[in-house]
């Protein structure tokens, strides 16, 4: 529970840091209301929609590696270490970055956990960091870890963590900004033709929003998930580059041996880097890694 605790604390703290800069922002950019008694002012709605949808997404990628750190308990490698097992993890993963074409190393960690796990995180390329779990080098072999590790590296090279924020809070924007439009054309339908009721209800729009937020928030989750999944394909071709084919197929091999099998864990799903997908029909429309078949057939047939 204590994990549990910590980790809710977080999510609350910065949350709250989020809330607080935002509002902070608007009130500095004169946005204090979009609803006028003529109607929506919209660029006004634009500013305000735009700055919470990616505001919120790009202070959460800039805390990420902060955040990776104190939630999964992630202790840095120093590069210096005079361990010979960190110092190997440490060279092999230096040595993926320099053949990704990275200029700045990551920062390496890694984390007491049973499972099969493995994320890379950060704000640039030149700020990023990968960690491992202790379950995935105790339980993978060499050329295994080395798919992994190449995965990893491949999301830092393509600039995932960038791209997937940037998506993240263009989506965000857009559910906000159509669903207080409509909202607002509803709310008006739905109003008495009395004069005084030309604002209509507040708490109605409330309503109404929240209720159009929910529609559109899964309709984006839909296309955030299938971006997503493109960009984990993408990670595995590189991976296979950085560290053979073969090695790439096999840490997915591996991970499929271990199904159904694997420890309970409290990882987030934010930095999850090997989800099985077992979702099927619909359901597969929001998960985030495609099913662990499809990525080996995949790369059964690269060159």
């Amino acid at each position: 529970m204590g994990v549990f605790f910590k980790r809710f604390f977080l999510f609350a703290l910065v949350n709250v840091m989020v809330v607080v800069s935002l509002s902070l922002v608007l009130n500095l950019l004169g946005v204090r209301g979009y609803l006028t008694p003529y109607g929506i002012d919209f660029e006004k709605l634009a500013v305000f929609c735009l700055v919470w949808g990616m505001g919120g997404s790009l202070i959460s990628l800039g805390l990420s590696r902060i955040m990776a750190k104190m939630m999964m308990g992630v202790q840095v490698v120093d590069p210096q270490t005079r361990d010979s097992e960190l110092a190997d993890l440490v060279a092999r993963i230096h040595h993926l970055s320099r053949a990704a074409g990275l200029t700045t190393m990551p920062e390496v960690g890694i984390y007491d956990s049973p499972e099969l796990n493995a994320f890379a995180t950060g704000p640039t390329r030149s700020r990023a960091l990968v960690a491992v779990s202790t379950g995935l080098l105790s339980r993978m072999s060499r050329d295994e870890v080395d798919g992994v590790l190449g995965h990893e590296v491949a999301h830092v090279a393509n600039g995932d963590m960038v791209t997937m924020t940037l998506v993240q809070g263009v989506i965000n924007a857009f559910v906000m900004f159509l669903a207080r439009v409509l909202a607002f054309v509803v709310g008006q339908a739905m109003r008495g033709r009395d004069e005084e009721d030309r604002g209509g209800s507040p708490w109605v729009n409330t309503l109404l929003v929240f209720v159009f937020e929910i529609f559109f928030s899964f309709l984006g989750m839909v296309i955030v998930a299938w971006f997503s999944r493109y960009r984990e394909y993408r990670a595995d071709a590189g991976g296979a580059r950085l560290a053979g084919r073969e090695s790439m197929i096999g840490a997915l091999r591996a991970l499929q041996r271990n199904f159904g099998i694997e420890p309970e864990t409290q990882t987030p799903e934010s930095v999850k880097a090997f989800q099985i997908s077992g979702r099927g029909g619909f359901l597969a429309l929001f998960s985030t890694h495609p099913p662990l078949e499809e990525r080996i057939a995949r790369l059964e047939q690269m060159r």
